[in-house]
C-alpha cells in the first residue's frame, strides 16, 4: 500500500469511527488494540495488509470489509489476492508474542532436548534485536521477534540445567528490548508487561544487574503511562538498594552505567512532574557517574556515558521549560557516534526547544532532522507532535509546504 493509500484508507477508517460516535480507545478496546495503533492507522503510517486484521477492524467498526477496504481480497478489487500474505508492521507480531504463553507445548508435555549448537546463533540473534531497536528499524524488530522469543521461551525450558541461567539471560535481554520498543513506539501497556518479563528472566538467570536494567524498562513505561508515582516509586527503590553498592572505588563499570542510568531514568520522572531541583540533582548525579566511567559505553544496551548524560540533560531541560539552558548544553555536544535513536531524540528536543523561544525555522530544520533520522519517533512521540502543532499554530496560513507535511505525517493539523 502507497503512502497515498494509507492515508486514504486511514481517513476512511477515522470517518467511519466517527459514524458510530466511536472515540480511538473504544475502537480499540473493541478489536483488541491500542488506542495507539488506530491512531497511527489514521494517520496513514500503520499499514493494514492482512486479511484477518481488515476483517477485525470492518467488525470493529460495524461495516462489511469491502466498505472499509474495496481491494480487500474476496471483494472483488484490483488487489484481490495480495494482501493475504502481507507482513504486519511495526510491532503487530511482537504483540502477538506476548500475548499469552509462547511454549504452552512444552508446558504440558516437558522434555529436555534442547542442542547446545544452537546456542551461537540465538546470542546472534539476541544481539541483532538490538540493533534493530537502536535503529527504530520496528518491522523488521517485529518480525525478528516473531520467531525468536518462541524459540528462547521452548530453549528455557527443553535445555539442560547448566545451559538454563545463560538461556534465561538472553530471554532477558530480548524482554528489554521489546520493552524499549514499545515505548517508543508508545505502546506503554506492552512495555510495562515485557518489562516486567525482563526482570524475571534475569533473576532466574542469576544477573542481578539485569534486574535492575528491567526495572530501568520499567520505569520508562510508567512515564509513558504517565503514572509518574509508580515510576518514581521503582526508580528510588532501586537506586536506594544499588547506588549503596557503587560508592566503592572498586565496582565495576557495568554496574556504574546502571545507576547512572537510574538516575537518569529518575531525572526524566521529576522533569515530567515540573519538580525542577530533584531533576537537577538527579542530572548531576548522573554525570558524577558518567565522569568516573569516562568513555561512551553501551552496557545493557543502556548507551550511558558522559555525551548521552548531556543529550538526556537536554531532554530535562526542554520539559522543565528551560528552553536557553538545553541549547546552551548541546552547543558543542557531537553525537555521531551515538545510536539513530539518540541522535534523533537530541534533534527532537532542540526542535522542541527552539519552539519555547519562538525561533520558527531553528524549530522546524531540527524537528525534520530528528524525523529523518529516525520518522517512527517524531511520529508517534506526544511531545513531537505537540511540537509540530505549535509550529502551525505560530505560522498559520503562511506554513510552508515542509511543515505542512511534517504536520500531516505526526497527526498535528488540528
Amino acid at each position: 500500500m502507497s503512502s497515498e493509500g494509507r492515508r486514504a484508507f486511514g481517513a476512511r477508517v477515522a470517518e467511519l469511527r466517527r459514524q458510530r460516535d466511536l472515540t480511538q480507545s473504544e475502537l480499540a478496546a473493541g478489536i483488541g488494540r491500542t488506542a495507539s495503533w488506530v491512531s497511527q492507522v489514521e494517520r496513514g503510517i500503520q499499514p493494514v495488509n492482512r486479511l484477518d486484521v481488515l476483517r477485525l477492524l470492518a467488525d470493529g467498526l460495524g461495516v462489511p470489509l469491502h466498505v472499509l477496504q474495496p481491494e480487500a481480497p474476496g471483494t472483488g478489487g484490483p488487489g484481490a489476492g495480495v494482501a493475504e500474505d502481507a507482513a504486519p508492521n511495526d510491532l503487530d507480531q511482537a504483540r502477538l508474542v506476548i500475548s499469552g504463553h509462547s511454549a504452552l507445548d512444552v508446558i504440558i508435555e516437558p522434555r529436555e532436548d534442547f542442542r547446545t549448537d544452537l546456542l551461537p546463533g540465538l546470542r546472534d540473534e539476541v544481539e541483532r534485536v538490538w540493533g534493530l531497536t537502536h535503529g527504530d528499524r520496528f518491522a523488521e524488530l517485529s518480525k525478528a521477534l516473531g520467531s525468536l522469543v518462541p524459540r528462547l521461551e521452548r530453549a528455557v525450558r527443553t535445555a539442560s540445567v547448566e545451559h538454563q541461567p545463560e538461556i534465561h539471560g538472553l530471554l532477558a535481554r530480548t524482554y528489554q528490548a521489546l520493552a524499549a520498543a514499545f515505548v517508543r513506539q508508545d505502546e506503554a501497556d506492552a512495555a510495562w508487561l515485557a518489562a516486567d518479563r525482563a526482570i524475571r528472566a534475569a533473576e532466574l538467570a542469576c544477573d542481578r544487574l539485569g534486574v535492575f536494567v528491567g526495572v530501568f524498562r520499567l520505569v520508562h513505561a510508567f512515564v509513558r503511562l504517565q503514572r509518574l508515582d509508580q515510576a518514581e516509586h521503582a526508580a528510588a527503590t532501586a537506586l536506594n538498594t544499588l547506588a549503596r553498592h557503587a560508592e566503592a572505588e572498586s565496582t565495576v563499570v557495568e554496574e556504574l552505567s546502571v545507576v547512572g542510568s537510574l538516575h537518569l531514568a529518575l531525572a526524566l520522572v521529576h522533569a515530567r512532574a515540573g519538580e525542577r531541583s530533584a531533576a537537577r540533582e538527579q542530572v548531576d548525579k548522573a554525570r558524577t557517574v558518567a565522569a568516573r566511567i569516562g568513555v561512551e559505553r553501551n552496557d545493557f544496551n543502556l548507551e550511558f556515558g558522559p555525551t548521552n548524560v548531556e543529550v538526556h540533560a537536554v531532554s530535562t531541560a526542554v520539559y522543565l521549560g528551560d528552553a536557553g539552558e538545553a541549547l546552551d548544553i548541546a552547543k558543542d555536544l557531537d553525537v555521531s557516534e551515538l545510536s539513530v535513536e539518540r541522535q534523533a531524540r537530541l534533534s527532537m528536543d532542540l526542535g522542541r526547544a527552539h519552539v519555547q523561544r519562538r525561533q520558527f525555522g531553528d524549530a522546524l530544520a531540527q524537528l525534520l532532522k530528528a524525523e529523518e533520522i529516525a520518522p517512527a519517533l517524531v511520529r508517534s512521540h506526544i511531545a513531537a507532535r505537540g511540537a509540530v502543532r505549535e509550529l502551525m499554530l505560530m505560522a498559520g496560513r503562511s506554513a510552508s509546504p515542509e511543515l505542512r507535511g511534517l504536520a500531516e505525517r505526526s497527526d498535528a493539523m488540528g
